[in-house]
């Protein structure tokens, strides 16, 4: 048996995760794991039922899984209002904080089938296989912040530690090895003092990883290699704000940002979800793309002991793409409902006959 805490979140959030449990369902029928599927409040929805973008039954939901999975979260009558108090990101920022989740893992593919609808030339992106590890609990998201001078002036604090540096370039060293042998830090360390402790600290550690090709790039020219060369990567390792935004910019090479997922582990239980926002336009539409839901949560079942699981989720989220069976931003012409690409991922699982019990 295996506890699962569903936290769906705010806007298209409940509709992917919906998506996403069907196919862990036909898993479930399939393979016999035993999940306990848990649903508990995170973001705007929950400060409109308990008024905390975190209520305390939350994480303790969380705290008492295996894993967590997670939809999107964010709501924009937050995002207009900069005296708004609560905010449903805080929810977010605080799971992460309180579960030691150190470590976003964010891999970036590119679908044959979807080289079409990249802006990128196909030469660019075939074959692009690569990820990303970004610090997640440190830096300026969660540094001090704060108005002076009667408000006219802002800052916001950027601060790391020998400690959570090390931990997370163990674990991307550690991902390289298993993969292709190279390890890029990205940093500013022209610039920035973080960064240069980053480099120092990092280039320690590869020492301890012979194997590994290790290299530095600054952000700026990094963010210009993903577009140029997006096969250069095999690991990017990079703080907090900086792998935010190149993880969304190399949501480009797939053609849609609803094609990656994530996870987020450290020293307690691992959490899993979508980069994608919350989206709350398009919510309720049935136009939301549900499968980097879907992948994440493959990565989560590899994590928590099914890798030929995992697999079969992945292979049928491939077998929609090759049969067309995707929502709008990716094929426009004929586009399939959030749920209608659920379903095809969940029927697909489970007419497979190489059933296994674990």
């Amino acid at each position: 048996m295996k506890k699962i805490a569903i936290l769906a979140g705010d806007g298209i959030g409940p509709e992917v995760i919906a998506e996403a449990v069907k196919a862990l369902q036909a898993v479930d029928k399939k393979y016999g794991i035993g999940f306990v599927l848990e649903h508990e409040l995170i973001g705007a929805c929950a400060i409109d039922a308990t008024g905390d973008p975190l209520p305390a039954a939350t994480v303790e939901r969380c705290q008492n899984s295996d894993a967590v999975l997670l939809g999107a979260v964010g709501h924009p009558r937050f995002d207009g209002d900069p005296a708004a108090k609560v905010r449903p990101e805080q929810g977010l920022l605080k799971i992460r904080k309180t579960l030691g989740l150190y470590a976003n893992i964010r891999p970036i593919k590119s679908y044959k089938s979807l080289y079409k609808v990249s802006p990128l030339k196909e030469s660019l992106i075939a074959d692009v296989d690569f990820v990303v590890f970004r610090e997640l609990t440190g830096g300026i998201y969660f540094g001090e912040k704060g108005r002076r001078n009667g408000g006219s002036e802002a800052f916001d604090i950027c601060t790391y530690s020998v400690g959570e540096v090390e931990r997370i370039a163990r674990l991307a060293f550690a991902a390289a090895q298993n993969r292709r042998g190279h390890l890029t830090l990205v940093d500013k360390a022209n610039v920035l003092e973080t960064s240069r402790l980053w480099r120092e600290i990092v280039s320690k550690t590869s020492n301890d990883f012979p194997n590994v090709k290790f290299d530095s790039m600054f952000v700026d020219n990094a963010a210009m290699k993903i577009v140029q060369q997006p096969a250069f990567f095999d690991v990017i390792l990079t703080e907090n704000m900086f792998g935010d935004i190149l993880t969304d910019e190399a949501s480009a090479i797939t053609g849609s940002i609803g094609m990656l997922p994530s996870s987020s582990v450290g020293s307690k239980v691992a959490l899993f979800e979508p980069i994608h926002g919350s989206f709350p336009e398009g919510a309720g539409k049935g136009i939301a793309n549900p499968m980097a839901t879907i992948l994440s949560a493959a990565m989560m079942l590899e994590y928590l002991g099914y890798p030929e699981a995992a697999q079969e989720v992945r292979a049928a989220v491939e077998l929609a793409l090759e049969k067309g069976v995707t929502t709008g931003e990716i094929n426009s012409n004929n586009a399939a409902s959030t749920s209608e690409v659920g379903d095809f991922i969940a029927n697909s699982i489970s007419i497979k006959n190489n059933k296994k019990s674990f």
